[in-house]
């Protein structure tokens, strides 16, 4: 029913610039404001894949160690 994955040295150059500065918030606001706007694009990529509907898509990001998470919630 659940779908995760974990995804490995997602930070891109600018993103770990802006850590090293104290900025993890600010890529944190940036990085879930995309998923937000690009959320249909990958909840249909899973639905076609799995075969199932996506109730429910979370994503989050981790700095240290740099760590994504893609959490997809599928319907019975």
């Amino acid at each position: 029913n659940y779908l995760l994955t974990v995804l490995e040295g997602i930070l891109t150059t600018v993103e770990r610039t802006l850590v090293e500065k104290g900025e993890e918030d600010l890529v944190r606001k940036v990085r879930l404001t995309f998923q937000e706007a690009t959320s249909e694009r990958f909840t249909s990529a899973v639905e076609e894949i799995a075969g199932r509907e996506v109730v429910s898509y979370h994503s989050q990001v981790t700095f240290d160690p740099p760590l994504g998470f893609e959490i997809f919630v599928l319907a019975e």
